[in-house]
């Protein structure tokens, strides 16, 4: 992960997970996607934002 890659902690009542997310900017958008945090972390495809559970949070039906 770069220096420059956001990350977004999350809690478990934040998912579904989505990017981008409602504090991106509109100007900076692309098509929504949603983020699997299931196993902890995962990068958004297009902008490469890392979204992660914050620690002690659990992802139940996810």
């Amino acid at each position: 992960m770069s220096q420059n890659t956001p990350v977004v902690e999350l809690l478990a009542s934040d998912l579904p997970a989505h990017c981008p997310n409602t504090q991106m900017q509109a100007w900076s958008s692309h098509p929504r996607v949603f983020i699997d945090v299931s196993h902890g972390e995962a990068s958004c495809p297009y902008c490469g934002t890392t979204y992660r559970l914050k620690a002690g949070e659990v992802a139940k039906g996810h």
